[in-house]
């Protein structure tokens, strides 16, 4: 994604340095020349003029208002399934410059619940998904199948079995969040040791897990930080807009989930 994101900016810059170029001093020369053809507009001044705008449109509504993501994996099941494609809203948590994700205007802080994509700590270059749960000053911890928050544990409610999409046989349970009810799954009762543990969170950063919390690879089993800065915040995600696994749509498609919100 970062490298479509280079070459857009590229484009749109290169195709509107060339329409300036042709403003301010080329369009003259052309002027100047006697003969029709040497005045005609040369190819490249052409294809900038049709491209421009679309390019600029694209790169604006990418950049600061919503981008798309696909969901690769089941960590956030059952909330959001792989093959479901999602809308990020860029300006949330403030405005950031393209390629750099430099925070320019301030907007917002995370709140606990949000769903968030980000550019891992230890994977920069890769975009990943998941839940905010904890918030800087929190205290943090996981032992058997709860998640406590400074010292509380949260309360759950048993829904029944979870079943289909490679997690049947996990139950499903409605966290008690604060601020933000949802559903996660657990595997009751077989719990990953190293996922075990209680930790602060320091400010300026956030404590992140995902809903199928036997299969995510979040703050809890990250080695060098287990704590996601905010300068690495892309966005929250908001609505899913395609549900759509396999090649051209042929293994899965699920038009029930197009133009679900993400609780």
């Amino acid at each position: 994604m970062k490298w479509f994101e280079i070459i857009l900016v590229v484009l749109t810059l290169g195709s509107g340095l060339v329409l300036l170029l042709d403003k301010l001093y080329l369009r003259k020369r052309r002027a100047e020349k006697a003969s029709l053809l040497d005045g005609e507009e040369p190819a490249v001044v052409d294809y900038s003029r049709a491209f421009f705008p679309v390019l600029a449109v694209v790169l604006i509504l990418r950049s600061f208002v919503a981008e798309p993501y696909k969901i690769p994996s089941s960590s956030m099941m059952p909330n959001l399934l792989i093959g479901d494609f999602i809308l990020v809203n860029k300006f949330s948590y403030g405005f950031r410059l393209p390629i750099t994700n430099t925070k320019i205007i301030p907007v917002a802080e995370p709140k606990r619940g949000d769903v968030v994509v980000f550019k891992p700590p230890h994977a920069p270059d890769q975009n990943w998904i998941k839940r905010v749960v904890g918030l800087p000053g929190d205290r943090i911890g996981f032992h058997g199948d709860t998640l406590s928050i400074n010292g509380q544990p949260l309360e759950y409610k048993v829904n029944g079995e979870y079943v289909g999409n490679g997690m049947t046989g996990a139950t499903l349970l409605t966290e008690m969040l604060p601020g933000r009810t949802h559903t996660v799954l657990e595997l009751l009762g077989s719990a990953n040791p190293s996922g075990q543990g209680d930790w602060e969170v320091p400010q300026g950063q956030y404590f992140v897990m995902g809903d199928n919390r036997d299969n995510s690879e979040d703050s809890r089993f990250w080695t060098q930080t287990h704590f996601l800065p905010e300068e690495n915040l892309r966005g929250k995600a908001f609505m899913i807009w395609l549900n759509c696994s396999g090649w051209f749509c042929k293994a899965s498609f699920e038009p029930s989930r197009i133009g679900s919100g993400i609780q």
